[in-house]
C-alpha cells in the first residue's frame, strides 16, 4: 500500500519501544495502520471518516473495556 502522498509512519509517544505498538500514517483519502513488529505485512486502510469515527469513540472511552 504505497503511494507518493503518504506521510511517514508514526507511533504514540507512550509506546514501550519493545515493539508492542501500532504505527499510523496519513495517506491521500485516509489513514493506514500497521503492526510495528511486522512492518512488511499489509496495513489496514481506513477512510478519513472511518478513522475519525474510531478516534471519537476512543476519546469517549468506548473501547476501554478491551484493554
Amino acid at each position: 500500500m504505497t503511494d507518493n502522498s503518504s506521510t511517514t509512519w508514526i507511533k504514540a509517544s507512550a509506546s514501550s519501544g519493545a515493539g508492542q505498538c501500532v504505527e499510523m500514517r496519513r495517506r491521500a483519502g485516509g489513514v493506514d495502520v500497521r503492526d510495528s513488529k511486522h512492518p512488511e505485512a499489509p496495513a489496514l486502510s481506513f477512510t478519513n471518516a472511518e478513522f475519525a469515527a474510531w478516534l471519537d469513540g476512543a476519546k469517549k472511552g468506548e473501547f476501554d473495556h478491551l484493554a
